[in-house]
């Protein structure tokens, strides 16, 4: 059977985990567009040269996925410099940290509108399309915070959330019509973000992991790949935890 070119956006695709999503997609033979923000520009050559060894070609676009304006423009050039999205990885996100008491609004908003109003703005773009293909794949990666919550992240956490929300209903709205919609909820990974955290905080929570390790990013965009697999067309709306046993439902 002819292998078919799906032409695969990751938002946040040069950060950690979105980075080896990148790579493992496009390994798998997609098309893959990387977007980033506007202020990483200066990572792009870089980041670019080690796709480059990797033996990877992966297109590059930036936008700013907290506005709708934005989010609608780099959609549009995505689809006008490589075609009809097939495939679509919500991964761009960011963390506030504060506790209920000092959490200013200004870092509620920007979580939310980073982490769950992107997830609209970047797929509105694309949904008509697939439905009138009949054919598309939607990965949403939310996080394990985002089902037990998080001292913390009020507003991660809750972001977070509303994403499965947001999967489940747009599930039903496309199975007719060849879409399928997941959640991935990672649990902790490693990192070059987690491998800053102190040594002692870091083993503890290791050691409340029954795996007894964080995640490699490799095993998360391992489900990323399943789901957004050609065959892979009757898991809907459903929400994968990765999280090593951490929390189970």
């Amino acid at each position: 059977m002819t292998q078919i070119t799906r032409i695969t956006v990751v938002t946040g695709g040069i950060g950690g985990i979105g980075t080896v999503i990148c790579q493992r997609l496009a390994r798998d033979g997609n098309k893959v567009i990387a977007t980033y923000h506007p202020s990483e520009e200066e990572k792009l050559e870089e980041w670019t040269k080690a796709q480059n060894e990797l033996g990877l070609d992966i297109g590059m676009v930036a936008g700013d996925v907290s506005s709708a304006e934005d989010s609608a423009r780099m959609m549009t050039e995505v689809q006008e410099r490589f075609g009809p999205v097939d495939v679509l990885v919500n991964c761009a996100g960011i963390t506030r940290d504060n506790t209920m008491k000092r959490m200013a609004a200004e870092q509620w908003d920007a979580v939310i509108d980073t982490n769950l109003k992107s997830v609209f703005y970047v797929t509105k773009p694309v949904w008509e399309g697939m439905l009138v293909r009949g054919f598309g794949r939607i990965i949403n990666i939310s996080s394990l915070n985002g089902q037990r919550g998080q001292f913390g992240q009020a507003n991660y956490s809750a972001a977070k959330a509303g994403m499965h929300g947001f999967t489940m209903t747009l599930a039903q709205e496309g199975a007719a019509k060849g879409i399928t919609v997941n959640t991935i909820s990672p649990g902790y990974v490693k990192t070059a973000m987690t491998d800053a955290i102190r040594e002692d905080i870091r083993e503890a929570i290791v050691g409340g992991i029954p795996m007894r390790r964080m995640a490699l990013p490799e095993e998360i965009a391992s489900a990323v790949a399943f789901l957004a697999a050609e065959d892979q067309a009757y898991i809907t709306g459903a929400n994968i935890p990765v999280n090593g046993g951490l929390f189970m439902h």
